[in-house]
C-alpha cells in the first residue's frame, strides 16, 4: 500500500474514528490504577530503524516489571529486526501486512482479535506519526494506555483517550522518549513522567553471529563477484525507501563512487529490489568491474549485515541500514537532512551523522506527518559536498 494511500486514510478516517473514541470515553470513562502490569503489549509500526532504537525502552521495561510478559505489534516486514535483536520471544510478535489495502484491514482485524483472547493489561503507543496505533491501542481493551499527545501543542490529533498521556519532547533522543513512556505506566505526576533525564549513553547488542556463517557468507559473495576479494569493500545505500526526500542526490552518489574506485576500494551498492535503476546509473557511470550492484541481492537483514560484518564502510542515507549498523563491526557515515540527528541518529559510536542543519531543517516532524514542504529540493542534502564525504570515508578507510 503506498504510502500517499496510507496518509490519506489516517487523515481522514482516522481522524473521525479517534474523534468518536474520545467522545466515548469521555462519556463512559473507566480508568484503572493497575501500576504492576503483567501482560504489556509495544505498538511498533514505524520503520525498521525505530524497532532499533527502541532496543533501551525494552530492556527498561524488563528491568522495571521482570514478571510481566512483552509483546510487540508491528508490521510483519519489520518482524526480522525484532527477532534479531531477541527482545520478545517470536511467540509473542503480532505483526500486520500493510502490501494492500484488503490485506491490511484482514490483517488488522486478526491483530484485534488475538489482542483480546490475551487481555492485555497495559499497552504503550511509541508512534508519532499516525492515529491507527492509537485506535489499536484503545480496541486492545487494556486498562492503562500510555502514549504521546500533544496536550497544548499544535499537531496531529491523535485522539484524548490515552489515560497516561506523555508530552511528545522534540528536544530529546527519541530513545530517551521511548523511555518516558516507561516511566509514565506507574507515574502520578500531571503532565505524566516528570522524572530526571540520565545523561547516558545507550548501546545496541551486537547481533550474535557465528564466524563460520560469516565465513559461508563471504565465499558465497566472493563466489558472485570475485572482483571483490583482497579489496577493502564500500557499501553504500543510495535509495531513500519510504520518503525519497531523505536521499543524498544520486550524482553525488556516482562522484563520490568513482573517486573511491580510483582509489582501489570495491564499491557495492545495497538495497531493494526497486532500487536495481538507481544501481545501474551509478554502474553506468563508474563503468568498472569493482563497482557491483547488490540490490536485492540480500534476501534477508541478517543476510546483509552478514556482509556488514567484512566490509569496511557503509555511506548511507537516513534509513534502516545505518541502524543495523549499529549491530555489527562496520563504521557508518549517514547523511541526514530533512530528519536530525539529534532525534533518530543511530545508538552507535562508530556512526558519522552529517548534518548541514540548514534554517529549514529537519522539516519531517510529528506535526506534519512527515510531510516535507521542500516539493524534492532537498538543499539540506544537496548541499553536503561529496569531496567532504570522501575526506571523511578515506580518514575511515586508512585509519
Amino acid at each position: 500500500m503506498k504510502i500517499e494511500t496510507q496518509r490519506f486514510i489516517d487523515r481522514y478516517v482516522g481522524t473521525l474514528i479517534c474523534r468518536l473514541f474520545s467522545m466515548y470515553y469521555r462519556l463512559f470513562k473507566k480508568d484503572s490504577d493497575t501500576v504492576e502490569p503483567q501482560k504489556i503489549l509495544i505498538i511498533l509500526l514505524s520503520e525498521m530503524g525505530a524497532l532499533v532504537l527502541a532496543h533501551p525502552m525494552f530492556q527498561r521495561l524488563k528491568e522495571k516489571y521482570p514478571r510481566s510478559d512483552l509483546y510487540v505489534m508491528l508490521f510483519e516486514k519489520n518482524r526480522e529486526v525484532v527477532e534479531l535483536l531477541g527482545i520478545v520471544p517470536a511467540k509473542n510478535i503480532i505483526t500486520i501486512k500493510d502490501s494492500s489495502m484488503l490485506t491490511f484491514i484482514r490483517d488488522t482485524q486478526n491483530g484485534l482479535s488475538r489482542m483480546r483472547k490475551l487481555k492485555f493489561d497495559t499497552v504503550i503507543d511509541c508512534e508519532l506519526f499516525s492515529r491507527i496505533s492509537s485506535i489499536l491501542a484503545f480496541l486492545s481493551g487494556a486498562a492503562v494506555r500510555v502514549g504521546f499527545h500533544p496536550h497544548t501543542q499544535e499537531g496531529l490529533y491523535r485522539g484524548n483517550f490515552m489515560n497516561r498521556p506523555v508530552p511528545y519532547n522534540p528536544y530529546h533522543h527519541i530513545s530517551r522518549q521511548f523511555l518516558t513512556l516507561v516511566e509514565a505506566i506507574d507515574s502520578e505526576t500531571h503532565p505524566r513522567a516528570k522524572h530526571e533525564v540520565v545523561d547516558q549513553i545507550f548501546e545496541i547488542p551486537a547481533i550474535r553471529i557465528e564466524a563460520q556463517e560469516i565465513e559461508n557468507e563471504r565465499k558465497n559473495l566472493f563466489a558472485e563477484a570475485p572482483e571483490l576479494e583482497d579489496k577493502k569493500i564500500v557499501l553504500i545505500y543510495p535509495g531513500g525507501g519510504l520518503l525519497p526526500i531523505r536521499a543524498w542526490p544520486l550524482e553525488n552518489y556516482c562522484t563520490l563512487t568513482e573517486e573511491l574506485l580510483n582509489r582501489g576500494y570495491a564499491v557495492c551498492i545495497i538495497g531493494l529490489n526497486q532500487d536495481k535503476e538507481i544501481a545501474r546509473l551509478i554502474l553506468s557511470h563508474s563503468s568498472s568491474r569493482n563497482c557491483v550492484d547488490l540490490t536485492g541481492y540480500t534476501k534477508t537483514i541478517r543476510q546483509l549485515m552478514l556482509i556488514f560484518h567484512f566490509s569496511s564502510l557503509l555511506i548511507t542515507n537516513d534509513g534502516g541500514p545505518g541502524h543495523f549498523a549499529a549491530m555489527t563491526p562496520i563504521p557508518a557515515i549517514i547523511f541526514y537532512g530533512p530528519e536530525t540527528p539529534a532525534l533518530y541518529g543511530p545508538l552507535d559510536e562508530k556512526a558519522l551523522n552529517i548534518f548541514l542543519g540548514l534554517s529549514c531543517s529537519p522539516c519531517v516532524t510529528a506535526y506534519n506527518h512527515r510531510n516535507s514542504p521542500c516539493d524534492g529540493d532537498n538543499l539540506c542534502l544537496k548541499k553536503i559536498n561529496p569531496n567532504e564525504v570522501l575526506a571523511h570515508a578515506l580518514e575511515i578507510l586508512e585509519g
